[in-house]
C-alpha cells in the first residue's frame, strides 16, 4: 500500500512542524478572541532534560501577551516531562535561570507551576525533593484536566520553536 506508507510518512515529517506552531497559533486564538477564557493552563512536556530552559521563557512570552490584553486572566503552568527534574531543590545551582524564571512566574505573578508527582515518585522523588514554590500535582494530566473542568483552556508547549 504505497499510499498508506506515503500518508504515515508524511505524518512523521509533518508531525513536529505541527506540535512546534500548536502553542503559537492557541495563543493568537485566544489572543483574537474578545472575551478572556475562564483562564489559561500551560502545558510543559518535553522528552528534553533541558526542556525548561527554552520552554519557560516561551511560555513567559506568551503570559505576558496574554496578560497586555486579559489582564487579569488567571494562569497555571504545568510540567510533567523530562525537564520537570531541573526543578529539583538540588538543581537550585545549576538550574538557576530556570528556579528564577519559576520564582518570578509564582511570586510576582502568582501563578502557579506544578510538577507531576507520579513521574517523579517513578524516580524516587516526593515532595520534598522540590523547591516551596513549585507545587508538586499527585500527577500532571489529572491537575490539567482539573483546569479544563474549570473551564481554563489548554496550551501545549511541546517543542522548541525554531
Amino acid at each position: 500500500m504505497p499510499s498508506l506508507r506515503h500518508g504515515l510518512l508524511l505524518a512523521i515529517v509533518l508531525i513536529p512542524v505541527t506540535l512546534s506552531a500548536n502553542s503559537e497559533r492557541a495563543v493568537t486564538h485566544i489572543l483574537q478572541q474578545n472575551e478572556a477564557p475562564e483562564g489559561v493552563v500551560f502545558e510543559i512536556v518535553t522528552a528534553d532534560s533541558g526542556g525548561l530552559e527554552w520552554a519557560l521563557p516561551l511560555t513567559r512570552s506568551y503570559i505576558k501577551r496574554l496578560h497586555e490584553q486579559f489582564p487579569d486572566l488567571p494562569v497555571a503552568v504545568v510540567t510533567h516531562g523530562q525537564e520537570q527534574f531541573a526543578l529539583q531543590t538540588r538543581h537550585n545551582d545549576s538550574q538557576e535561570t530556570v528556579h528564577d524564571q519559576v520564582q518570578s512566574l509564582t511570586g510576582n505573578k502568582d501563578i502557579p507551576v506544578y510538577v507531576c508527582g507520579t513521574y517523579a515518585g517513578w524516580r524516587g522523588l516526593s515532595d520534598e525533593d522540590f523547591p516551596e514554590y513549585v507545587n508538586v500535582a499527585a500527577a500532571g494530566p489529572a491537575q490539567i484536566n482539573d483546569y479544563i473542568a474549570l473551564g481554563y483552556t489548554r496550551v501545549l508547549v511541546r517543542q522548541r520553536p525554531d
